[in-house]
């Protein structure tokens, strides 16, 4: 017997981490509201979508962070705890446009296998939040036989792990989905959904399909490039860093801190930067700064705006008109630039161009793109007197960006998109 307490200590001890475990579970509030209750106290989830720059996400009174994979989920959780910061650890279900078959039980029974050494590996951390199985598998499938694997996936991690809850992600909501989730996936917890332009009508919709479990808005963020006024040749128009910051308020404060009921919080999307249509369209950071969208973030999060907001963008034209004006240049020809940045010491700001051909790569549901290689560009001019370059001389689509830094480590941008026929 004391053999077997020595061993027991001697585990503890080389494990620490595993002997602080802490306990999520879902529970409602005196109200009948659901809440998640994290070691003993309500927590609702502050969080930004990826594991980079999390000083910054604490900083911003963020409290949690999203990973799809647990591919680096070692050093991740350790960092999170480290901060003090929690993880939505995810399951990587390979989608069925990625040549998965999940009609195949022996696929499935070897992935949920495979899941299960995840599961107990990471099942005791004190940074794991909760479990994410899989992520938009749902995006241009045909097989329903995916939610038996989402429920095998979800009964296992059930079995396995008595202290975390399970969520299950898809793209967007549709009521035949919310259907097929209740019959076959019982196991699931938290239904959690990656939405951008359609966010407003979430909490109705969520309702109206009869989902009656809590959900979290596992991916938000600025206007999908699915959602937005294209130009005549099919580029989609960005919005600018500063009518994004606009949108992640309005969606923060309307659509998700509203709906105290069902929700149990967020995951800002992208909480660093990739090439996905731009390399600017949903990435807080540029450069590894930040945008006028975590100035936002903070305020909404910890109720306090940080002392240096972001330089801000108040218009940005090409030869006096708008990117919805479809403008065409001949090839060479002078174009005009109108740039109008509003911040409180414009004399401490330092501006960057950058010309780019449309991209070619674009895929779907945040596939890997490859960025477009820069062209030359000679940017003339300044803020006052406005600014001016030649066209590219070889036709086709092209996109001119600008990039406005200032002394804070923070960064306001835009692009705007013509054709060189």
């Amino acid at each position: 017997m004391k053999k077997c307490l020595l061993i027991w200590i001697l585990f503890v001890l080389a494990n620490p981490i595993w002997a602080q475990v802490i306990k999520v579970e879902i529970t409602k509030n005196a109200n009948g509201n659901y809440q998640l209750i994290r070691g003993n106290n309500p927590f609702y989830v502050k969080g930004a979508g990826g594991d980079v720059f999390m000083d910054k996400t604490l900083a911003a009174g963020g409290n949690s962070v999203r990973l799809w994979g647990a591919e680096n989920a070692q050093a991740v959780l350790d960092e999170a705890q480290k901060k003090g910061l929690t993880v939505m650890l995810g399951l990587w279900m390979p989608p069925e446009r990625h040549g998965f078959d999940y009609s195949d039980k022996w696929a499935c029974q070897d992935q949920v296998e495979q899941f299960k050494s995840i599961v107990n590996r990471f099942k005791n951390h004190p940074a794991l939040l909760l479990w994410g199985v899989g992520n938009e598998v749902d995006l241009e499938y045909t097989d329903f036989s995916v939610w038996k694997a989402v429920q095998n996936i979800a009964a296992m991690i059930h079995e396995e792990d008595k202290n975390h809850p399970t969520c299950v992600v898809t793209a967007g909501i549709d009521a035949p989905e919310v259907s097929l989730i209740k019959e076959y996936c019982p196991d699931i917890d938290i239904l959690g959904v990656n939405t951008y332009g359609d966010l407003p009508s979430l909490p109705e919709k969520i309702r109206l399909f009869g989902w009656t479990k809590p959900y979290l808005v596992t991916e938000w963020g600025p206007n999908g490039h699915w959602e937005v006024a294209k130009t005549k040749w099919g580029a989609a128009i960005e919005q600018t860093s500063t009518e994004k910051a606009i949108t992640y308020r309005e969606r923060y404060v309307n659509y998700i801190q509203n709906d105290s009921s069902l929700c149990l919080g967020s995951y800002a999307f992208l909480w660093g930067q990739k090439q996905e249509t731009t390399p600017t369209w949903y990435g807080v950071f540029v450069d590894g700064k930040q945008t006028e969208a975590v100035n936002v973030l903070q305020e909404v999060w910890s109720g306090t705006a940080p002392k240096n907001w972001a330089p801000q963008i108040d218009s940005f034209l090409l030869n006096n008109a708008l990117p919805d004006k479809s403008v065409e240049l001949k090839k060479g020809a002078n174009t005009k630039v109108k740039l109008q940045i509003n911040h409180k010491d414009l004399s401490s700001l330092t501006i960057k161009w950058e010309l780019l051909p449309e991209s070619e790569f674009t895929k779907s549901g945040g596939d890997v793109e490859k960025r477009p290689d820069a062209m030359p560009i000679s940017m003339k001019g300044d803020n006052n007197v406005g600014y001016s370059f030649n066209a590219p001389y070889q036709k086709g689509a092209y996109r001119l960006f600008v990039y406005i830094f200032d002394k804070h480590e923070q960064v306001a941008c835009a692009n705007f998109p013509f054709w060189v026929k």
